[in-house]
């Protein structure tokens, strides 16, 4: 089940339906199977996220926005939801900063406000958040990215949180610009490792500004960059075990990579080796595909692999990325949000070491009007393939001047998965929320009401965030797995899942980071369509093991610990 991805071959084409009803056709006006609904007010998420100016920015730091990530700080099955706050320019009295969030979900349908007393009301130019237990106590600990000091929150298992940045090794000796970030075992030693995503070495003293008359876009003045500014390097910390982190960047490959401005982050296995790699989502550069060389090493094969450029060979500007196998060949696609003016990127991965660029044979480049930022690969009707969820909004309040861009805010894009290979935007007919423009940023996905639907957070600059409730298709089942490791990372990251139900396969992975400065929910989720039963679930571990599960039950969360199920094949 885990070979290399070119060696699986099945007697059922990759696009066999799991007893799904006929495939709608593109053009079919037909209803999209599920609805969303905005709870984030009655669910008690009423923070602001401020970030920068409402009207105009001087430099880019004030446009980027924030991450969301779903945690569950407690271990009691309800995913718990954390908003990475901003600033601006100008800056606040200390009693007045806007500061992040941690709201715990009671299980009802409601969120406690408990950042003052998880100790997480740190204030500053706030950027994105990762998850994973480092030091494998069994709580899940939270890295937090700044243009500034990036912070490392220790899970106490109480509720509260400490800050071990310091003790950790992880406080710099100057200004980064940290961005996207991933917990990951790169090495297979059981431990989890940290990689930053870092933007600009921005320094706001000698940055030009829009008074310069250097940075135009669509002739107005607008914040400069990152074109013409010096690009960050990434960053990679090995976990030493003792609660210390090293910095390794330069010595496993991670600095030399073929582009910079790197924002949106997820860990992949994409070739499918049991080796956990990495995909950088680049701004106005190609982007990376770091892979794991198995000796401690990474090499950017980006370009190479021909996941970097659009499918005319040019550099994107890069926001957000998610990663799924959304044409079931048991291969890791990866699908890039970018720029105005520009499509999405959707490259189909073709189990040969190489993508293909299928966004406009897919049907995902009709749209070039939008900017997009947080996304993901997400069964919405739960009939067994992957859609899209595209979170939109500009990076120039200052184009509220121009009639020919689509405004500051935008609305969000949702494409349906036809299972031929082809998606359909059904964003209009799914109304309110969905259609209702907001300036979007980060985006995350977990069933927060564990319904067995998958829904989304989203922050927005300068405005409260969105909880998207999801309804799906009620006559179509699901399965839901949350993975314990023992001897691997206790949070499984890098496990890759293979779901049989009769002769239709899909595959999943437990990933660190994704979409835009986001984290989403570890646990691993199947639609099943009609099928009434899942046959057998295969995992592969983090370090190799390889075990097997069968006949489970659906419409239920599973919990499997490694070293539990049918040994398939080796560890390490």
């Amino acid at each position: 089940m885990f070979g290399r991805a070119r060696r699986l071959v099945w007697t059922a084409p990759a696009v066999a339906a799991l007893a799904v009803p006929c495939v709608v056709h593109p053009q079919e006006p037909a209803p999209p199977g599920f609805s969303f609904t905005n709870v984030a007010r009655e669910a008690g998420l009423n923070h602001v996220t401020v970030f920068g100016g409402e009207s105009s920015n001087k430099y880019l730091l004030e446009t980027t926005g924030t991450g969301v990530a779903f945690i569950d700080i407690d271990n009691d099955g309800w995913l718990d939801l954390f908003f990475v706050n901003g600033t601006t320019l100008e800056g606040f009295p200390a009693v007045k900063a806007p500061t992040n969030h941690l709201y715990r979900n009671k299980g009802d349908g409601v969120f406690e406000d408990v950042t003052a007393r998880a100790g997480l009301a740190a204030s500053g130019w706030g950027q994105g958040a990762c998850v994973g237990d480092y030091d494998g106590d069994g709580y899940d600990d939270l890295f937090v990215t700044y243009f500034g000091q990036n912070r490392l929150y220790h899970n106490r298992g109480n509720g509260a949180f400490e800050d071990v940045t310091r003790a950790a090794g992880l406080l710099t000796t100057r200004t980064r610009w940290g961005t996207g970030c991933a917990f990951l075992d790169y090495d297979r030693d059981g431990r989890l490792d940290l990689f930053v995503a870092n933007y600009i070495d921005l320094d706001l003293a000698t940055a030009p500004t829009p008074g310069s008359g250097l940075c135009r876009y669509k002739g107005i003045q607008v914040a400069c960059g990152p074109p013409g500014l010096t690009g960050g390097r990434n960053a990679l910390y090995h976990n030493g075990g003792n609660g210390t982190f090293e910095d390794v960047s330069d010595k496993t490959g991670i600095t030399r990579a073929s582009g910079t401005y790197g924002l949106g982050v997820s860990t992949l296995d994409f070739d499918n080796d049991g080796w956990v790699d990495l995909y950088v989502a680049n701004d106005s550069n190609p982007s990376a595909l770091y892979r794991n060389n198995h000796d401690g090493t990474f090499t950017d094969i980006g370009v190479a692999s021909g996941c970097a450029y659009s499918q005319d060979g040019k550099p994107q500007a890069g926001m957000g990325v998610g990663i799924g196998d959304y044409d079931r060949n048991g291969t890791m696609d990866v699908f890039k949000t970018n720029f105005a003016g520009d499509t999405a990127t959707l490259y189909s991965n073709s189990g040969d070491g190489f993508c293909q660029d299928r966004t406009f044979a897919a049907g995902i480049g009709i749209n070039t009007r939008w900017l997009g930022w947080g996304t993901g690969f997400v069964d919405l009707d739960n009939d067994g393939w992957l859609d899209l969820f595209l979170t939109n909004g500009h990076v120039y309040p200052e184009v509220a001047q121009l009639k020919t861009e689509a405004a500051y805010k935008q609305r969000k894009v949702v494409y349906r998965n036809l299972g031929n290979g082809r998606f359909a935007d059904v964003t209009e007919r799914l109304g309110p929320p969905a259609a209702t423009p907001k300036a979007g940023r980060g985006t995350a996905f977990g069933d927060f009401d564990n319904d067995g639907q998958i829904d989304v957070a989203i922050a927005n600059v300068n405005d409260r965030p969105d909880l998207f409730r999801l309804k799906g298709n009620p006559a179509n089942h699901w399965v839901t797995v949350k993975l314990a490791g023992v001897r691997s990372n206790r949070d499984a990251i890098g496990a890759r899942v293979h779901a049989a139900v009769g002769s239709a396969q899909q595959w999943e992975e437990v990933r660190g980071g994704g979409s835009y400065l986001s984290q989403n929910d570890f646990r691993v989720h199947f639609g099943l369509g009609s099928a009434a039963r899942l046959d057998r679930l295969d995992v592969r571990w983090p370090n190799g093991l390889e075990e097997s599960w069968e006949h489970l039950d659906v419409d239920r969360f599973h919990t499997l610990k490694e070293g539990s199920g049918r040994v398939q094949g080796p560890g390490r």
